[in-house]
């Protein structure tokens, strides 16, 4: 006869991390996955958004949040849930998203993607900064306008017009490195790659090593704001200053 069923914390027992992506997502998954250090659980849900990154369509998905998050882990104790979109996360706003987050997922600490890059722009006292992003002028506006509130001075936001998150995963990391260094300026103190669709996560060192300067990537500051939040301090290599000295 067997003794009694033995229990230990799982593979996921230092933290557990949630994730809304967009329904058409590809990049944010892998990267969470493949950089979430050893003990810590990564979980998605995904959330309807029509395939065209455009200011409605990204503010139409407010009101499916609060559902897709409630999907993740529902009886799994998640020590965080994070709306993964950065262009969406300014649309509608981070008090918004939240809020929507904590009515599907009220055990968990909510945040978002946008939150990340503020927390990590913070941190590496970068307050003046160049964007670089895959999005229509439209967007990119929105989100320059959007900084500029909170006090960050955006010194200039470049674009590459497009439209499908489908053709996004397809930008090369060494293209987006290069446009990443063609858009710094001398008076920079950062680099910030918009979008979670972006391979940047692949090209930040190098980014860093061109310019002499900070890089703060969607996904990478993503990640190291949600183990943050959740108590996990990992410095890692591989993904530029931001985790490896915070």
């Amino acid at each position: 006869m067997l003794p009694d069923v033995v229990f230990d914390g799982g593979r996921h027992h230092r933290a557990k991390l949630g994730f809304v992506v967009l329904a058409m997502e590809q990049t944010v998954e892998e990267d969470m996955m493949r950089l979430a250090p050893p003990g810590v659980g990564v979980h998605f849900s995904r959330a309807p958004m029509a395939n065209q990154v455009t200011a409605a369509n990204l503010a139409a998905m407010v009101d499916g949040l609060a559902n897709s998050a409630s999907l993740i882990l529902p009886d799994g104790d998640l020590d965080v849930v994070c709306y993964a979109c950065t262009s969406g996360s300014v649309v509608m706003g981070e008090d918004v998203v939240r809020t929507e987050l904590a009515r599907g997922c009220p055990g968990a600490v909510p945040t978002t993607l946008v939150s990340g890059v503020f927390a990590a722009l913070d941190t590496l006292g970068a307050t003046k900064v160049v964007i670089a992003t895959p999005y229509l002028d439209e967007v990119n506006r929105i989100e320059a306008d959007y900084m500029t509130g909170l006090g960050y001075e955006v010194l200039d936001v470049v674009g590459l017009g497009i439209t499908d998150d489908a053709d996004m995963v397809r930008v090369t990391p060494n293209y987006i490195r290069d446009l990443a260094i063609s858009v710094d300026r001398p008076d920079a103190d950062a680099v910030f790659v918009s979008c979670g669709a972006l391979r940047t996560v692949d090209v930040i060192d190098e980014i860093e090593a061109a310019t002499g300067k900070s890089c703060v990537a969607s996904n990478q500051a993503m990640l190291w704001h949600c183990l943050r939040l959740a108590g996990i301090d990992d410095r890692m290599e591989g993904l530029g200053r931001l985790f490896r000295e915070h």
